[in-house]
């Protein structure tokens, strides 16, 4: 969840192929003679900066000590499919290049280079002026009337970084979606009025998009199978009033895909290429990223992140953890004390700052998906690695070596 740190936009997809012969190491723990496992992974890295071109301008030296901590993190990970969330977009796709070429591509501290082929950005919503006062403060402009939060378009945008080819022919970008097109939407209510769901005017949800950033569907051709990525970063349910206006973007953020991946539920959506209708009954599919929901915890609409974990088409039986997240709540104490989630399934450090730690970071895949292994990247103080995650420090910029989330990541076996 972290702060107010969750955007995207842009205005042209990038999809990169390198056309060169590269050799992608298989992931931890493959062995044996059975080919190694797919690693997916999702992570919300905090690459993101203040300014349009601030992180183009960082990552063009190999000097920024928070992008390397990152590319350490990946380097020692090692998936083969990787969702970067808050990774500032460009319509050039420049930071993605250069992200590759003068971090993953250097090896850090004993760990190896990792080169991706293929490599996915499109615009989202993020920092894209709306036109409108969505705040209803009385003045129209500024990061929060922008379609989703955020002080450039571009801003807290979305990466995909992939050893396995693209389908890009077949990839479906939902970003200009209108939330009041969602049958049943939780749209928000002005408590001052006795109208329903009127926080709103007409002509605002018109406009207004459901996806804060965008959310995606990546066809990614993996040996044997194609499995869709559905990958999406929904706004945090915070930073709001008593209409809840963020807590109900989420809710139905976190909704879209819960419809999309059920056969007769998703005939009213339509992505941005005029298509209607949803993923196609039996596609096998990953959902990840930020969903800025713990099941238990938090400020979220109750029952937002169930909406996933209790679908019939996903398969949350094997939750990812770490020891570290259990250590990191017994270390803070304060708000972790009185959670009801496990922590050692925690993805997102807050500084024991209300709510506390919490499971925010996703990798749900489709029933039948046969799953080897998943876990947290979050070692524990003592660990050689801890200096990678570390404990908040107000002296970093944005508080970690890295960010307030953690890795998840899960191996398909092939």
């Amino acid at each position: 969840m972290g702060a107010r740190r969750r955007v995207c936009a842009g205005v042209t997809a990038t999809l990169v192929a390198v056309t060169a012969t590269l050799t992608v190491a298989a992931p931890a723990g493959a062995g044996g003679r059975h080919p190694a496992p797919v690693r997916v992974a999702t992570f919300n890295a905090s690459l993101n900066r203040d300014t349009a071109g601030g992180l183009v301008a960082d990552l063009s030296r190999r000097d920024n000590a928070q992008a390397a901590n990152v590319a350490e993190v990946i380097q020692r990970v090692r998936p083969d499919v990787l969702l970067i969330n808050e990774f500032d977009h460009d319509p050039a796709g420049r930071a993605l290049a250069l992200f590759q070429d003068n971090y993953l591509s250097v090896p850090r501290n004993g760990s190896r280079a990792i080169r991706y082929p293929y490599r996915y950005a499109a615009p989202s919503n993020t920092g894209v002026p709306s036109g409108h006062d969505l705040n209803n403060d009385g003045t129209v402009g500024g990061p929060d009337d922008a379609y989703g939060f955020g002080l450039f378009p571009g801003q807290y945008g979305m990466a995909v970084y992939s050893a396995y080819p693209i389908d890009v022919a077949k990839v479906r970008t939902f970003q200009t979606f209108r939330w009041r097109d969602m049958p049943g939407a939780l749209l928000p209510d002005d408590p001052s009025t006795p109208e329903p769901a009127d926080w709103y005017s007409p002509a605002e949800l018109a406009d207004l998009r459901l996806s804060s950033k965008s959310h995606w569907d990546l066809p990614i051709r993996l040996p044997g199978r194609t499995v869709h990525l559905l990958a999406s970063h929904p706004t945090p349910p915070v930073f709001d009033g008593p209409e809840d206006r963020n807590g109900r973007r989420n809710h139905d953020e976190i909704r879209f895909w819960a419809d999309y991946v059920s056969p007769g539920r998703g005939g009213y959506i339509y992505d941005d290429a005029g298509r209607r209708g949803g993923l196609r009954p039996g596609a096998a599919f990953v959902i990840a990223g930020d969903l800025n929901a713990d099941p238990y915890d938090g400020d979220s609409v109750p029952g937002a992140a169930q909406q996933l974990l209790d679908h019939p088409r996903v398969d949350d039986r094997g939750v990812p953890a770490s020891a570290g997240g259990t250590a990191a709540a017994q270390r803070q104490g304060g708000a972790n004390l009185d959670h009801r989630g496990d922590p050692r399934f925690d993805t997102g450090d807050f500084a024991d700052t209300s709510p506390g730690n919490l499971r925010v970071d996703y990798l749900l895949p489709s029933r039948g998906l046969p799953v080897r292994a998943a876990g947290v990247f979050w070692p524990v103080p003592g660990d050689p690695l801890f200096r990678l995650v570390g404990d908040y420090s107000p002296a970093l910029p944005g508080g970690f070596p890295t960010s307030d989330h953690r890795l998840v990541w899960l191996d398909l076996r092939r």
